[in-house]
This record gives C-alpha cells, sequence and structure tokens, in this order.
C-alpha cells in the first residue's frame, strides 16, 4: 500500500524555510499586483502610508489596511477585479442574505489553483484517485459545489453531483452507487443520517469511509455523533467564497487536530477582533487571510469574522487553525452574557428527543434582549419527550452559559434552510 507521504505535492514537501522564502516572493508579487490593478487597494495603501515594496518580511504585512466584505460589497459588482473582464471564465457569489452579495472572479489560473488546493484537501482527508465522492454542498453561485466537484476530478475521483435537497433521494444514491466520500455541509449530513434511519436503513452499513465537512461552524461533539452514527472519519474542510472558496486549509485524517492551511497559496493572521492588533501564535482571535497566487481577485488581509487560532503544523509543514468555533459577527451578548451559537449546539446534541438542528431568534421585550432556542424533535419523539427536552436545554443553558433563554421544540425539519444550512440567528429586534 502507497504511504501517505508518498503522495504528497511539491508545495507539500517544502521545508520551513524554504515555506517562508516562497510566502515572502509571493506576498510582494501579490501585493504589486492588487496596488497595481485595483483602484480600491492603490487608494486604501496610499491612505495608510504604505506601498508594496514597503513589506520586506512576512511581518510586514501587518502594516498594510483590512479588507473587509463592505468593502466588497461597495465595490459590487467587479469594482475589486484585477484583470480585464474578457480573462474571467467564472463568476461565483455569496448569498447576499444580508445585504449585497460579494462577487468573485476566476481567471483560468484561479480555477485550476482552486483544484489543485480542493483535490490536496480531499487526499489529506483520506480520498485517493479512483475513489467516487458524492457532493451535496449546493451547486451554483455558491462556492461548495463546483469547488468541490472540479477538486474531487483533479485528484482523479469520480464524482457524483447530486447537491443538496430531496433527502431520500440522497440516500438512495449513497446505497446505489456507493461512493466513499461524502463532502456536505455538517448539518445536512444530520439530516441525511435521521433520513436513513426513517427509512429503516442502518448508516452504519454504507460504502462510505470518509466525510468532509465545511461551511459553517460545527463542534467536536457533531464530529463524534457522525462518526458513531455513520462509521466514518468526519473531518473539517474550510475556505470562503472572498478568499477563493473551499480548499484554504484541511484537516488531515491522520490527525484531526486542526486544518492545515494551505499557506504556499494563502497566508493567514490571527487578530484581535476589536482593536486588529495581530496576535502570537497560540492566541484565541479572529482569521484574516491574504492571497499569494490569485490573479482575478486578489485579497489582502481579508478580515473573515472566524474566530479561530493558529498552531504549528503537525501532518504537514504548513500551520494549523483549530476548528472554527463561531464568527465574531455571530456573537450575542445577551443581558452582559456572552453566547455562540456553537455552545448551544453543544447542549442540543447530548440533549435527548431533539435532532441537531436549531436556531436562536432574538427579539426584544421593553427594553431586555430575549433569546429563545428553537430546536426540532426527532421524528419519533413524543409530547412528554419534546416537553422534557426542553427543560433539559433551558437548565443547561442558564448552568453553563449563565443566561436564561425561552426554549421550543419545533417539528422535524421546520426550520428553514439554505444551501443546505440553517440560519442560525434569527434578529427580530428593532434596529
Amino acid at each position: 500500500m502507497t504511504d501517505a507521504t508518498d503522495l504528497l505535492d511539491s508545495g507539500e514537501r517544502l521545508g520551513p524555510e524554504a515555506l517562508r522564502e516562497l510566502q515572502l516572493e509571493r506576498l510582494r508579487a501579490s501585493l504589486r499586483h492588487a496596488y497595481d490593478h485595483v483602484p480600491f487597494y492603490r487608494e486604501s495603501f496610499d491612505k495608510a502610508g504604505v506601498h508594496p515594496e514597503d513589506c520586506r518580511s512576512l511581518a510586514g504585512l501587518g502594516r498594510f489596511p483590512f479588507t473587509t466584505k463592505a468593502d466588497l460589497r461597495e465595490r459590487y459588482p467587479y469594482g475589486m477585479f484585477a484583470v480585464p473582464q474578457d480573462r474571467i471564465r467564472r463568476i461565483h457569489a455569496s448569498s447576499g442574505t444580508t445585504g449585497r452579495p460579494t462577487v468573485v472572479g476566476y481567471t483560468d489560473s484561479d480555477l485550476s489553483l482552486w483544484s489543485d488546493m480542493v483535490a490536496r484537501s480531499i487526499r489529506a482527508a483520506g480520498g485517493r484517485p479512483g475513489d467516487t465522492v458524492h457532493v451535496a454542498y449546493g451547486y451554483g453561485l455558491f462556492t461548495g459545489g463546483l469547488g468541490a466537484h472540479y477538486g474531487a476530478e483533479r485528484l482523479g475521483c469520480t464524482v457524483i453531483p447530486a447537491s443538496g435537497g430531496m433527502t431520500a433521494r440522497q440516500v438512495q444514491l449513497i446505497l446505489d452507487l456507493r461512493p466513499e466520500i461524502i463532502m456536505v455541509t455538517p448539518s445536512y449530513m444530520l439530516t441525511i443520517l435521521d433520513e436513513f434511519e426513517r427509512q429503516g436503513v442502518d448508516p452504519r452499513g454504507t460504502s462510505l469511509r470518509v466525510g468532509i465537512f465545511g461551511a459553517e461552524p460545527w463542534t467536536e461533539r457533531m464530529r463524534s455523533e457522525i462518526e458513531e452514527r455513520f462509521a466514518i472519519d468526519a473531518v473539517d474542510i474550510y475556505g470562503l467564497s472572498e478568499v477563493i472558496g473551499p480548499g484554504v486549509a484541511q484537516e488531515c485524517v491522520e490527525t484531526k487536530d486542526g486544518l492545515h492551511i494551505w499557506e504556499d497559496h494563502f497566508f493567514p493572521e490571527v487578530v484581535d477582533p476589536i482593536t486588529g492588533e495581530v496576535l502570537p501564535e497560540g492566541e484565541k482571535g479572529e482569521l484574516v487571510l491574504t492571497s499569494l497566487t490569485k490573479e482575478a481577485m486578489p485579497v489582502v488581509r481579508y478580515r473573515t469574522r472566524d474566530l479561530t487560532r493558529l498552531l504549528p503544523g503537525t501532518a504537514r509543514v504548513f500551520r494549523r487553525m483549530e476548528k472554527v468555533t463561531g464568527r465574531s459577527d455571530d456573537l450575542v451578548i445577551l443581558r452582559g452574557v456572552n453566547l455562540f451559537p456553537t455552545q448551544i449546539e453543544e447542549i442540543v446534541l447530548r440533549t435527548p428527543g431533539v435532532a441537531p438542528h436549531f436556531q436562536l431568534r432574538l427579539t426584544r421585550e421593553g427594553r431586555l434582549d430575549t433569546l429563545t432556542v428553537r430546536a426540532e424533535a426527532r421524528p419519533d419523539a413524543t409530547r412528554e419527550d419534546r416537553e422534557a427536552a426542553a427543560r433539559t436545554i433551558t437548565a443547561a443553558v442558564k448552568d453553563g452559559i449563565g443566561v436564561s433563554v425561552a426554549v421550543e421544540i419545533v417539528d422535524p425539519e421546520s426550520l428553514e434552510r439554505s444551501v443546505g444550512k440553517i440560519r442560525r440567528i434569527v434578529d427580530l429586534r428593532p434596529h
């Protein structure tokens, strides 16, 4: 059997010193490319009093200004592109649920790079040429489906482009076509699991051996539930459309100890979410990413809003990012108590009678904000089960987080979903 290290590509084989030299060379080139071809970057660099030639070390990147999602939205649709329109081969975009979407463009080279990074990610997750990959991420403007699809093909896999939805059909395709790998959001994977059990089919007996899950934060408890109920290895993939899509970082199946960032193409920093100060390795803060090799839409110090910390590499030379446990813009401050959706997820996952699908609804009564946890019941839950689950969640949130919330146990599959994900926070407070 081929040793996994024999399959590493040239980037993964770099030593630490060679990697840093390559990063600096690519970083300086990317800064020049952005400054010369994107008016926004020329203006923001000039305003900050910095020039691409000022970046003489990797640490020097900290002198350059941040890029935010608002910057991209204000230049909708094509204001952040660095190449002429006739070089753009594909357009993707964010959902735009909270405003204008962010539009992303790709050259031929960008699409090839993206396929390479997703192929590298699938291989790190345990995939091999010849495997069949069931892609249940949404296709279309969302980067998940097509990103996974072309990466799997680049690795030499057979792709089942199932997309999201039609859960009963997902189960049938898995049973009939016998894929070894599934790529999907973790919350939708749990929906598929529920459907297996509803049909009376043992999910532990399928052909699947690896699940590659991304597009939303998920916890170690959710990993344990998926691995136990499906008898597979569950690993994390990370990316975002503004940077390239899935394939920015990947958890290695042999360690499952955080996601190795593909640092030969994406340079990471972690900053204090409030002050913007760059934090030392190991301290938790907001992930900031700079593209090193993108042509159509380079990004410089893009604030992802994802909360994590950087750690030394283990299975690869590249540094790891800890599993994202929340976003700085998902933080709920309820009567002085900080709360993240992943904290509620931990509680819901260990509560009998409810499925791992929930939503937080914020309202205001008088001068006080109130939070209602809406969790879906399992299909076989009785009225007594639902009532007991509501009491359990209420007590666990009060005891574990220190705040009182209302709890509603709703019917199965009644919470609104989008491209396989449940909208975690619904803010109904007057603004």
